[in-house]
């Protein structure tokens, strides 16, 4: 009886890990930053920069990591667009070139970094 408990919880780890894996990848996205922008206290420099939060929203820790290292962290609001976003887009201050969004071409989901997440 107990081997059949523990094949039935071994079967049900082995089922559920995959989608584990993809709520765990979706959490994810490359995105390239064209112009130098202030993140929180960091200023990142221009470059292609895998961008990673925590949590399933709306508040969210947003994690910037170039060649694999964290560069830069900043809370963020994880905002679902109406549409897809046709392409990827930094959005930016003009004046404090502060990052204040970033949409990911292809997906509803946007970052935002300005105050009050909209």
């Amino acid at each position: 009886m107990k081997y059949l408990k523990y094949m039935a919880l071994l079967l049900a780890m082995a089922l559920l890990s995959p989608f584990c894996a993809l709520a765990r990848d979706k959490n994810q996205h490359p995105v390239d930053i064209p112009d130098a922008v202030q993140v929180g206290s960091t200023r990142l420099n221009p470059g292609s920069y895998k961008v990673e939060w925590q949590g399933t929203g709306p508040l969210v820790q947003v994690s910037f990591l170039l060649d694999g290292k964290t560069v830069a962290t900043a809370s963020g609001t994880l905002k679902m667009k109406n549409n897809e976003a046709t392409n990827d887009a930094i959005v930016t201050n003009a004046d404090t070139k502060t990052l204040e969004e970033i949409e990911f071409g292809g997906q509803k989901e946007a970052l935002v970094f300005k105050p009050g997440g909209m």
